[in-house]
C-alpha cells in the first residue's frame, strides 16, 4: 500500500477488507504489522483504514516534539486524502486517546466511535505514564509491565494461568524506545481533552477492562460520564481485553455496524 502525503509528513496505510469504512488507531508504540491478528475479525465486517502514526513504522519520523493534535491532524487529513467524509473510528489504548483529539476537533467527520481501554486525561484521569518504565532495570521494568497489562498478573498468579503467561511472554517487556516513539510518549503525557469531550456529538462506546493498570476502568467512567449519550461497557481482563475476554470484540464490531 502507499505513502500518502496527509499534514506534512510521508504517512503509510492500508486500507484492508470491505464494509462500511473504519478508521483504526493504534496504541502507544504500534505498527500496521505488529496488530494485524486483531484486525481480523474487523476485516471481515469493515473496510478497515490502518496507519502507522507518525514517528513509527513506515511513516516519517518528522522533528519533535509532537502533540496529540498532529496526531489527530495526522489522521484527519489521511481521510481526506481517501475522501472518506464520515467514517467509523475505533482507537485503542493511544489510539483512543488520538481518537478522542479527532472527535472533539471535528466532531462531524465520525459516524460511530469506539474507545477502547483510553483515558481522557487531565481531571479525567490519565493513562499510566509508560515513559516512567524506562527508569527500571530489565527484570523490574517486566515485572511492572506485566501487571500494567492486568493487575492481577503477579508471578503467583502467572503460575496457576498458563494462558495468561502466554499473554505476557507473547507482549514481552516493553523495548527500548526508538525516536519516534519517544516523542509519541511526550506528547502522550500532555494528552487532556477532559472539559472538550462535551462536543462529541456521534454515538460512542466507552469498552474498559476490569483489570486494567494502563487505563483504569474509573478513567473510562470519566469519558462517558461527559460524552451525551455514550454507552459505557466492562469487559474481563486488562488492557488486552479484547484479546481476553472473547465478547469483547463481537460487542465492539455490533455498535459500530449499526446505523
Amino acid at each position: 500500500m502507499p505513502n500518502v502525503r496527509a499534514n506534512g509528513i510521508d504517512v503509510y496505510f492500508e486500507r484492508l477488507g470491505s464494509g462500511p469504512p473504519l478508521l483504526w488507531l493504534n496504541g502507544s508504540g504500534s505498527t500496521v504489522a505488529q496488530v494485524a491478528p486483531l484486525l481480523r475479525p474487523y476485516t471481515d465486517r469493515f473496510e478497515v483504514v490502518i496507519h502507522d502514526q507518525r514517528g513509527l513504522g513506515r511513516t516519517e519520523v518528522p522533528p519533535g516534539p509532537y502533540s496529540m493534535a498532529d496526531y489527530a491532524g495526522d489522521a484527519l487529513a489521511l481521510l481526506d486524502h481517501l475522501h472518506l467524509v464520515r467514517p467509523r473510528v475505533l482507537g485503542i489504548s493511544f489510539g483512543g486517546m488520538v481518537a478522542q483529539e479527532l472527535a472533539v476537533t471535528a466532531p462531524d467527520r465520525i459516524a460511530r466511535l469506539a474507545l477502547l481501554c483510553t483515558s481522557p486525561g487531565g481531571a479525567g484521569g490519565s493513562s499510566y505514564p509508560l515513559h516512567e518504565l524506562d527508569e527500571l532495570s530489565p527484570a523490574d521494568r517486566a515485572r511492572a509491565h506485566a501487571k500494567l497489562l492486568d493487575t492481577r498478573f503477579d508471578e503467583a498468579w502467572l503460575a496457576d494461568h498458563p494462558n495468561d503467561r502466554a499473554l505476557v511472554d507473547l507482549m514481552g517487556t516493553r523495548p527500548e524506545p526508538t525516536e519516534g516513539a519517544r516523542l509519541q510518549l511526550e506528547a502522550r503525557r500532555d494528552h487532556d481533552v477532559w472539559h472538550r469531550l462535551d462536543r462529541i456529538t456521534c454515538p460512542t462506546l466507552v469498552a474498559s477492562g476490569r483489570f486494567d493498570g494502563i487505563a483504569a476502568p474509573e478513567n473510562g467512567e470519566a469519558i462517558a460520564s461527559r460524552i451525551p449519550g455514550a454507552r459505557l461497557r466492562l469487559f474481563e481482563g486488562g488492557h488486552l481485553f479484547m484479546v481476553q475476554d472473547r465478547s469483547a470484540t463481537p460487542a465492539v464490531i455490533d455498535f459500530l455496524l449499526k446505523e
